[in-house]
């Protein structure tokens, strides 16, 4: 997926919907793809939680899961989900499911599991199956549960009995609740969910069979100021024998003055038009281009990744081009040793009594002007050490 946007649109605060239920549109354009600004060819997907999820400090109800807004923890409810659906009109909805992040559910927990993510389905599939024919239609992905098969026959034996004709692929939050997915609907498109650190994640999910995926870690990497480099099928090892890195830390002062491309034989904007030394300066100097330069390439990387597993799997060689690549590169990206952008609040997992993430970003100005009202006037030959000890600037490290 090339955007990953955070809405709420089911919370109300007053009896007047949210901005976005009563955005105007044209004809042939939908309210979420229009509020966002996507562009038509791009598939727009409608899921309940952010990834990765925050756990939730209450727990689910008979009728709706525990979230975490810009407000606040609160219920989505399962009428409120679907209409949204309605107004919003995304390519793909991911169905409510009965599953509370790291919380591992008890023997009464599992029963309840399967019966309210059913329910919650049959009411979504039965409220768009009443709407008219000229509405664009809407894909619905039905939950996988993260648990055992035979804790969720139940459930899924009544999908492949009462709504097969009505869903159009699963969405999975454990790649190993793939078996659980009965045999006759298996040809259906699988979405992940998972906890996906780097491309060998990746390689195995799409080995045990899943297609498409949500990946927060190519912002981490870009945040990060790591440029990904990884190619597949993987090259062939160095005489040392030594495993590549998947990426290249760019705050690194070995990239100062290296002219050379994020990655060689790139074919993305960033490596056409700049090099290493620019993009090493631009963090450096904390200009917000550094990172997206870097979200650029490491798209384009990743983008070319997807491109070749495809073809790897129409080849029949995924198998061998895994084992090689596993051989080829270490699986952990490299640890930054720089700050990346500002901390965004949907970055950031909460808890209870934790310290403050960001430094403060403004303080008084006060002390700095009867400093500066007693400094001599710098000559115009100072240098960067002068200017610090003066309080006109901050040298950069």
């Amino acid at each position: 997926m090339n955007k990953y946007t955070l809405l709420q649109v089911t919370e109300k605060s007053t009896e007047e919907t949210t901005a976005i239920h009563d955005l105007p549109i044209g004809k042939d354009e939908t309210r979420l793809r229009r509020f966002i600004a996507l562009q038509e060819d791009a598939l727009l997907v409608l899921g309940t939680r952010r990834q990765p999820p925050v756990p939730a400090r209450a727990a689910n109800t008979n009728t709706g899961i525990s979230i975490q807004t810009g407000l606040g923890f609160t219920t989505l409810e399962s009428d409120d989900y679907t209409e949204a659906v309605q107004r919003l009109r995304p390519d793909i909805v991911l169905g409510m499911a009965d599953y509370e992040y790291a919380k591992r559910p008890g023997v009464k927990r599992i029963e309840k599991m399967g019966d309210r993510t059913l329910a919650w389905l049959q009411h979504m599939v039965a409220t768009l199956g009443d709407e008219s024919n000229e509405l664009p239609p809407v894909a619905v992905f039905a939950p996988v549960l993260p648990i055992e098969a035979g804790q969720q026959s139940d459930y899924l034996n009544t999908l492949q009995e009462d709504l097969a004709d009505f869903l159009s692929g699963w969405v999975l939050y454990d790649a190993a609740s793939i078996d659980a997915i009965p045999t006759s609907m298996r040809h259906l498109p699988r979405l992940a969910l998972t906890d996906i650190q780097g491309p060998h994640d990746i390689i195995d999910q799409t080995s045990l069979g899943s297609d498409v995926f949500v990946l927060s870690s190519i912002g981490e990497a870009t945040d990060a100021g790591i440029a990904l480099t990884f190619t597949f099928p993987a090259p062939e090892l160095p005489g040392s024998g030594r495993r590549l890195p998947l990426g290249i830390d760019m705050w690194s002062p070995a990239y100062v003055s290296d002219v050379s491309a994020l990655a060689e034989n790139c074919a993305c904007y960033a490596c056409r038009n700049h090099h290493k030394a620019f993009v090493r300066h631009l963090l450096d100097a904390k200009e917000m281009l550094a990172w997206v330069l870097l979200q650029i390439h490491n798209h384009h990387i990743m983008d070319v990744f997807f491109a070749n597993i495809r073809q790897s799997i129409r080849d029949g060689t995924l198998e061998r081009d895994a084992e090689s690549f596993d051989k080829a590169f270490e699986r952990n990206l490299p640890i930054s040793s720089g700050k990346g952008p500002r901390l965004r609040g949907y970055q950031v997992k909460s808890g209870r009594a934790e310290p403050q993430r960001n430094p403060r970003a403004y303080r008084s100005l006060e002390d700095a002007q009867e400093r500066l009202a007693e400094a001599p006037l710098p000559s115009p030959n100072a240098d960067a050490e002068h200017l610090a000890q003066q309080g006109f600037a901050e040298k950069a490290i």
